[in-house]
């Protein structure tokens, strides 16, 4: 693969894994409006679902693109289905444990990526790689404030947490290679079909279950700590925050990934992707306010200077021209 491909594919990965990162301040700020996990996930994904559409439809076509054929469609939205469980057990995983405690979870998606990428090209990773990922996951440890916080474990919200990591990873993996002679408009579009019937069927059973039926009530009551759901759902939400919602976690972050994933492979992506916690924290703390320290900002510029390593390659390349 040659490096102007190469840096193609870390800008867009780099632009996917920002907007992941802002979409953390708008949640919260939707959170604060009194919206539930239910209510921000379900418009988040059907408003990105039909924007995606939209897009398709007036895309202009290019008569020589590969059409999808029916294998396509359907391991494409197979693969989808790992975006919308990464989205729920994320929030599942929050509502056991603190949310900078799921954050580190989830990032373990950087290791876990290279792991993949490791056994399907049965190479073992650079020195350069693995030391990338130590600082990655160092540096999250700094940002998110862990090794200062009073941690509070509860042995489900880790399950949920590796178990979101595993999907984040599995979604860039389909990235990198289901149907990537399709257009990045269309493979996205048939991967949040599959992640919008998965968030569908949480939706059910956290929103319209425990509504009509005793039994789902009980067992959604000791399935989660968050019971808040179990009201009328709440159809706001679409038009105060589903857009910004769901054009910074399912419109630009798919399209992105799935147009820089086939070009960086699934090990520099994942590194590239822990981009999204810098900016996250750096956006809470402009526009939310959220106080922080020093030890936070040595952190993201840890995980700067990964991301740095891994392309320094790339960077004196191009400067030798």
């Amino acid at each position: 693969m040659d490096q102007k491909n190469t840096i193609k594919g870390v800008i867009l990965v780099a632009l996917g894994a920002s907007s992941f990162g802002m979409l953390a301040s708008f949640v919260k700020l939707a959170y604060q409006s009194g919206y539930t996990t239910v209510e921000v996930t379900l418009s988040q994904v059907l408003l990105g679902l039909i924007g995606v559409f939209l897009i398709n439809f007036f895309r202009k076509k290019n008569p020589t693109q590969a059409k999808a054929s029916a294998k396509d469609r359907r391991n494409l939205i197979l693969g989808g289905t790992t975006m919308g469980f990464t989205s729920v057990l994320y929030y599942l995983s929050v509502s056991y444990i603190d949310a900078s405690i799921a954050v580190v979870l989830l990032m373990q998606s950087v290791w876990i990526g290279v792991v993949m990428e490791s056994i399907l090209t049965k190479k073992f990773p650079s020195i350069i790689k693995i030391v990338a990922v130590a600082m990655v996951l160092f540096g999250t440890l700094l940002a998110t404030n862990v090794l200062q916080s009073q941690i509070t474990l509860d042995i489900r919200g880790v399950v949920f947490g590796l178990l979101a990591a595993l999907s984040f990873a599995t979604t860039m993996l389909c990235s990198n290679i289901i149907a990537t002679q399709l257009a990045a408009p269309q493979r996205s579009l048939f991967m949040l079909c599959g992640a919008t019937i998965v968030v569908a069927i949480f939706t059910f059973v956290a929103q319209v279950g425990p509504n009509n039926f005793d039994f789902m009530r009980d067992f959604y009551s000791n399935f989660t700590n968050d019971m808040s759901s179990i009201r009328d759902f709440n159809w706001s939400i679409f038009y105060k925050w589903g857009i910004i919602l769901a054009l910074f976690g399912t419109i630009l972050p798919p399209l992105f990934l799935t147009m820089g994933f086939p070009y960086t492979g699934v090990g520099l992506g994942s590194i590239i992707s822990s981009l999204e916690l810098p900016v996250s924290v750096s956006v809470a703390y402009f526009v939310l306010q959220e106080k922080v320290i020093a030890l936070q900002w040595l952190g993201i510029l840890l995980i700067l200077t990964a991301i740095l390593l891994m392309n320094s390659n790339l960077i004196f390349a191009k400067k030798d021209r």
